[in-house]
């Protein structure tokens, strides 16, 4: 069964993206094509990159990377759960990805963002980051304007046509997952 990852790409204090995240991960549920795991950055308190040696060779010195190292390992694809900071993805989801290198190689990802232009551009951020990875993304996303989906600009309530957005992009995304699947055997 093909395992996806959706992972939250905030650790702020009163965050939207838990609501989001979880909004995504309901959804996901719903399916019976793949096994979906909400995965919070938050929880494995990363500090700003601390390794002594790059990612690429593989040698983790803190027990915060391995245990990282071990849950990305696990998974066949990745739906990052984007803000939109300074029009680029959070400074806490670069930290989080930059931790790793080999475990998203030959993968899989999709994208939700959300922000004053639906996130746009911290999923076109996350698109040129995952092309050094190695990691193909899908060309469906899902973009959540703060003025439409979030009701005061904070509370998110998404739109009705968002679930089929989503749907789309989780389709294009286990397809891909499954086909690089067999890269990676």
């Amino acid at each position: 069964m093909i395992r996806i990852a959706i992972i939250t790409g905030s650790t702020r204090p009163g965050r939207n993206n838990e609501a989001v995240s979880h909004w995504v991960y309901e959804q996901a549920r719903k399916r019976n094509d793949a096994q979906f795991e909400l995965v919070d950055i938050k929880d494995f308190n990363l500090p700003l990159l601390d390794e002594p040696v790059p990612p690429s060779m593989h040698s983790y010195k803190h027990e915060h990377t391995k245990k990282w190292s071990e849950k990305i390992s696990s998974f066949d694809g990745f739906v990052f759960v984007t803000p939109e900071y300074n029009h680029a993805t959070s400074g806490a989801l670069k930290n989080a990805i930059d931790y790793l290198y080999t475990e998203w190689n030959n993968k899989a990802a999709g994208f939700v963002g959300y922000g004053s232009m639906g996130g746009a551009r911290a999923i076109e951020n996350l698109r040129l980051i995952m092309a050094e990875l190695q990691v193909a993304d899908v060309r469906a996303a899902v973009y959540l304007p703060l003025s439409t989906d979030f009701e005061n600009f904070s509370v998110f309530s998404p739109l009705p046509n968002r679930e089929a957005e989503l749907t789309a992009m989780l389709n294009q995304l286990v397809a891909w997952a499954g086909a690089l699947k067999t890269l990676r055997a």
